[in-house]
């Protein structure tokens, strides 16, 4: 699963760039009210993917070291973010960065987290954290309520084999207090939505890693009983995805 992790991706980049979700503008006033994030802030991006995180780092000013293992999704970053002089693209990934150590005020990881080697990724979030650091792990958490959020729920259950395998709802209470400690993280969260016509919810259901691939029986299933379910389900041609935008952070022991 590791090393398949980095390229699951690499076929979906562009459907991700036009129908992943952003996050809120409220997650910089968070991070600058409970962490002390400043424009001077140096980040360590991991898993930065195409750069929706580092976006909003980078427009309050802070420097911005984007470490992403797959290539197609580091080169859709490196696009989306070429006119920001404050940018750096780096090849690495959350277990083994090239950063040097003491380097970076924030260790932040956007929708990726629940791919790493977490015992690793805290060895090597110590060593490039400067003392007194944070780490902050955010995720768009698709909210499963009303009948259309709930249908769509099912059929990804029914259609997509290893769906329940990386749904990122996994990384519960329990998870942080094993990656920060016991009572050593806080979690923030924030509305967040996207509103789709048919169009924009097939391409937000083929962005996903999980979903079936074209060709299979399944991709025609789901495409079409999807079909079916926003005809059923969309007023005013859309149909909405909402999500609870959480973000936990933490100060690792460095000692």
């Amino acid at each position: 699963m590791e090393s398949d992790a980095t390229r699951r991706f690499s076929s979906r980049v562009e459907d991700y760039i036009r129908y992943r979700p952003s996050y809120p503008a409220g997650l910089i006033h968070v991070l600058e009210r409970e962490c002390g994030l400043t424009p001077s802030s140096k980040i360590a991006d991991i898993g930065s993917g195409t750069g929706f995180l580092g976006t909003h780092f980078l427009q309050l000013g802070c420097e911005v070291f984007g470490v992403e293992p797959n290539a197609e999704m580091r080169a859709a970053g490196e696009r989306l973010l070429a006119g920001e002089l404050r940018f750096h693209s780096i090849d690495g990934r959350a277990e083994s960065t090239p950063l040097p150590a003491a380097s970076v005020d924030f260790v932040a990881a956007g929708q990726s987290f629940h791919w790493f080697d977490r015992p690793a990724a805290r060895r090597e979030f110590e060593r490039i954290l400067r003392t007194g650091g944070w780490c902050v792990l955010v995720w768009n958490e698709r909210l499963v309520e009303g009948p259309f959020l709930e249908e769509y729920e099912a059929l990804l259950q029914r259609y997509a084999p290893d769906y329940a395998q990386v749904d990122h709802r996994r990384m519960d209470s329990q998870v942080m207090d094993e990656f920060f400690g016991a009572g050593q993280w806080k979690l923030a969260s924030l509305p967040n939505e996207q509103l789709f016509n048919l169009d924009g919810l097939l391409g937000r259901l083929h962005s996903s890693s999980y979903a079936p691939r074209a060709g299979s029986p399944e991709y025609e299933a789901i495409n079409r009983d999807i079909t079916a379910l926003y005809a059923r389900c969309a007023l005013g041609g859309v149909v909405p995805f909402r999500y609870e935008t959480k973000i936990y952070y933490g100060q690792l022991s460095t000692t």
